[in-house]
């Protein structure tokens, strides 16, 4: 079958410098949208259904679905019956927001294609989310509420390609553009942790929380975020990182990664979003990454290479 006019969507990925956990509570937060993220291509097939193929960075087709409408989705046939229950839920939601868009039910091939390793933590399900409401001109905001929930700091980076200071402030999603390229950008880089965290299990920890506790922490970490952006050498810069994971190690009863697991390091470490996995961002030289290698961490990204 000839394609005709196949549509195309584009989001980036997400990494979250400062304000995690608190930015579920209006904290002012440096959210930085990444070089990787992921696409939607939509085209026509002959078969009456929504047809789903998600392919991986290795360019391998890790999910399958064909999706059919009556009253709800119905999953016709499946290659990962979680995924395919998970993704029947948004589509639901998306057909909620926007009835007309059960129309794409019939006759349409939807392929996902990721530029990272899923469990790099860069927003697998952000990406897809920003996509989907841009293809059924739906507001991802409330996509993201009725489906998988969190403060909305993916979407602002899945939204832009530049730097947010992203706030919640009564309900509203405040995204303001800012400029974030340190003059020693090349003396920060990126390790992963070998290991995906579960942002949801994050906040479950964090909600139990006093709220008279949190008034305070808000105020300081807004105002260390605002101080990250305009460190003007990277001693000034890492002081306030170091700040900013004393303040979240005490509120949330947890070490920090450096104290687990990079204890005889000297220079800053800095979690990224939910604490214990993921990506953290590092203060070192090029040579500092051996370190890292020789404990096993050899997923190691340079600033340029991680954010436009």
């Amino acid at each position: 079958m000839v394609v005709e006019n196949p549509k195309y969507f584009y989001s980036p990925g997400k990494l979250l410098l400062t304000g995690e956990y608190v930015v579920l509570d209006g904290a002012k937060s440096l959210a930085i949208p990444t070089t990787f993220g992921q696409t939607l291509k939509i085209t026509s097939i002959p078969e009456q259904v929504l047809r789903w193929q998600s392919v991986d960075v290795n360019n391998n087709i890790w999910f399958q679905a064909d999706f059919e409408l009556d009253t709800t989705s119905k999953v016709v046939t499946n290659s990962t019956l979680e995924v395919a229950q998970r993704l029947t839920q948004v589509l639901q939601v998306v057909c909620d927001l926007n009835d007309g868009f059960k129309d794409n039910f019939k006759g349409t091939l939807a392929i996902t294609e990721l530029e990272f390793p899923n469990n790099w933590g860069l927003g697998s399900s952000s990406t897809l989310i920003n996509n989907l409401a841009n293809w059924a001109q739906v507001d991802a905001f409330k996509l993201l509420k009725q489906t998988f929930g969190g403060s909305g700091y993916d979407i602002a980076c899945a939204q832009h390609r530049t730097p947010v200071l992203y706030q919640l402030n009564e309900g509203l999603n405040i995204s303001t553009e800012v400029s974030f390229k340190p003059s020693f950008h090349k003396e920060l880089f990126f390790v992963h942790l070998n290991k995906k965290q579960n942002s949801r299990d994050s906040i479950k920890h964090y909600r139990s929380v006093p709220k008279d506790t949190l008034r305070n922490v808000l105020s300081k970490i807004s105002k260390l975020t605002e101080r990250v952006l305009t460190a003007n050498s990277v001693q000034e810069f890492s002081d306030t990182l170091n700040k900013h994971e004393t303040i979240i190690s005490q509120l949330i009863k947890t070490p920090t990664i450096k104290e687990q697991l990079f204890s005889d390091y000297p220079k800053t470490i800095k979690s990224l979003g939910g604490w214990g996995g993921d990506f953290v961002l590092v203060v070192g030289n090029p040579e500092d990454k051996i370190y890292f290698k020789e404990k096993g961490y050899h997923t190691i990204l340079s600033f340029a290479e991680m954010i436009a």
